[in-house]
């Protein structure tokens, strides 16, 4: 991973360091899968209060970082916001179609529970 230069430095892996087992590990959680649809779906950076998610702060910021040090998300500083973007370019070059499969599976389940409610 990269060291951090400064105190609002995130550490983030560089391409040649992200790993199929932990991009996979952190969309396999429900929060995080859902963190990733919003964001694929606004196609722009969002800060963390943008999401509406059914878990306690802390647990919020874990699941942040998981997809942060998995190379899933870019997480970045502006000004005070804390700002989220999906390194898509990244993990579409390691993983060539990878997100868009998963992406595209889990809004087909959310299809079938929703037509099931």
């Amino acid at each position: 991973m990269t060291t951090a230069t400064s105190p609002r430095a995130l550490e983030h892996p560089p391409r040649d360091r992200i790993r199929l087992e932990a991009v996979l590990h952190a969309l396999s959680d429900p929060v995080r899968l859902r963190i990733v649809r919003d964001m694929a779906r606004e196609g722009t950076e969002l800060s963390c209060s943008f999401f509406d998610l059914p878990v306690t702060k802390s647990t919020t910021t874990h699941h942040f970082r998981v997809l942060r040090e998995s190379g899933v998300i870019q997480q970045m500083y502006r000004g005070t916001a804390k700002l989220n973007a999906l390194r898509g370019e990244d993990l579409d070059a390691l993983f060539p179609g990878l997100l868009d499969t998963v992406l595209a599976a889990a809004d087909a389940q959310a299809a079938r529970t929703e037509g099931a409610a």
